[in-house]
C-alpha cells in the first residue's frame, strides 16, 4: 500500500493493518522528511488517545493529516504507532 499527497509517496508498506476502514502504515514505513509533529490530540473510546502529523510536501502543508497512537488502549495495541491518513491523502496499492 501507498499513501501519497501533493504527487509524492508519503509513506509505503506491505504490511498495513485495517481498522475502522482505515489503513495503519508502521512507522518505518513513512517518509519522515514529510512529517511535523502537531500539538494536536484528539480521543478514541476504545484506541486512546491520537496525536498527529501535519504533512509538508513540495512547499504544500496538510495540517492534522496523519495520525497515531502512541500508547493505545489494550484493544488496540496491533495498530500502536502506526499511522494512518485523513484529508485527501490517497492510501492506494
Amino acid at each position: 500500500m501507498k499513501a501519497i499527497w501533493n504527487k509524492e509517496i508519503i509513506a509505503e508498506s506491505d504490511k498495513t493493518i485495517i481498522v475502522e476502514g482505515n489503513h495503519y502504515f508502521p512507522a518505518d514505513s513513512i517518509n519522515q522528511s514529510f512529517y511535523v509533529p502537531s500539538d494536536t490530540n484528539t480521543v478514541c473510546p476504545w484506541k486512546g488517545l491520537a496525536s498527529y502529523y501535519t504533512i509538508n510536501v513540495n512547499g504544500a502543508e496538510n495540517k492534522d493529516a496523519a495520525w497515531y497512537y502512541p500508547d493505545t488502549k489494550p484493544a488496540a495495541k496491533q495498530i500502536e504507532n502506526y499511522v494512518a491518513f485523513w484529508k485527501g491523502v490517497e492510501v492506494v496499492k
